[in-house]
This record gives C-alpha cells, structure tokens and sequence, in this order.
C-alpha cells in the first residue's frame, strides 16, 4: 500500500495536531496509508544524544522511513521565517538519501505553525522546499479550489497548511485552518496514488 511520511518537529503540540489533522486526510483516500515520525531535540552540547523513542507522540524518524516513502509531508513550527533547528539539523544528515536519488521524483508539500500572523509563515514555507528541491521532489501545495484559503483569518496559504498560535502558542487549530489541513493531505494522497506504478 502507498504511504505518506508527515515529518514534523513541534514545540508546544500544534505542528503535532496539524500532522495528526493532514494524516486523516490522507486516509480519507483508500489504499493509502500515513506515517507520523518526528524528529528530535537539537542539543547544546554535540555529545548528547536522545533515547530512539519519544515519551510521547510519534516515533523518531528514520533514514528508512524516508527511503521507503512514496510522499512527504514536512512541518515545522517558525523560527525566524525558517524551519526549526531539529527539522533543518535532520534534513542536513540525508545526504546519503541524495547521493542515491532516493527521493527523486516523488511529491511532497509542507506546512508550519507561527505565533504571529506575519511571522514568517510563507517564507518558513518556501524555505523548507528548498532542501526537498534538491532532493528531487516534486512540490505542490494547496490550491484555491480550496475555499478556505479565501476565507482564512488566521492561518492558510496555497505554499501548504499554517495556524495562527498567537503570542502565547495557545490559539488552537480553527476548523478553516483543519480544513486546509485534511486537503493538503488528500492532495498528496491522490497524487500517490496517480503516480503508483
């Protein structure tokens, strides 16, 4: 069965329930399945390491997760208009999946998670293509057949899925903001499916 790898790093849980939000999307398309995996803290000192399971959420991504993957979703929350430290310091060790083409030509998207409105959500956006790009995958995003995009106050961009945390990272996830959610996970689920051999 074709599966979808959400990749994400959350701080204080609404990048998580995002991820939980697009895997139901993804799901909603039979014969496709979802992968949640998370990836870990960055330490301040280089000889730390963490235990290869979390205490709760999902598990830690591996380099096996991506190979075996036939679409991924990658989210983070923003720092500074770009992607969280453990999502950017994981992403710098697949140089060995773009050394073998691994991940060429398969699609992937993204989604992030802001304190402010004009935090830096599409810039954290596109600058998580990036990495992607080089890898070879395929980008695509939410399109306005969407009409939440429209009609958003908060969080929603055609880059991929954001939320509105506010100042204090507590706003939850608006039903518009869920919506865009599940559609960009469906989109990736039927894009699978199209490309399946």
């Amino acid at each position: 069965m074709p599966e979808v790898l959400i990749l994400y790093y959350s701080h204080y849980g609404a990048t998580a329930e995002m991820a939980r939000t697009i895997a139901r999307g993804v799901e909603e398309v039979a014969g496709v399945s979802a992968k949640l995996r998370t990836v870990p803290e960055v330490s301040p000192c280089c000889e730390a390491t963490e235990e290869t399971i979390p205490d709760s959420g999902a598990p830690y991504v591996s380099e096996v997760d991506l190979r075996d993957c036939d679409g991924l979703i990658l989210g983070s929350p923003t720092r500074f208009g770009n992607m969280a430290a453990p999502m950017k310091h994981f992403l710098d060790t697949t140089s060995q999946l773009w050394v073998g083409g691994v991940l060429i030509d398969k699609p992937a998207s993204v989604f992030t998670s802001t304190s402010s409105l004009h935090g830096g959500q599409e810039s954290t956006l596109l600058s998580m293509m990036i990495p992607l790009l080089h890898h070879g995958m395929l980008i695509q995003g939410v399109p306005y057949s969407e009409t939440a995009l429209l009609h958003t106050k908060s969080g929603g961009t055609p880059y991929g899925a954001s939320h509105l945390a506010g100042g204090d990272s507590k706003l939850p996830v608006t039903d518009e903001e869920k919506r865009i959610c599940k559609t960009q996970g469906r989109r990736m689920a039927e894009t699978v499916k199209r490309l399946e051999p």
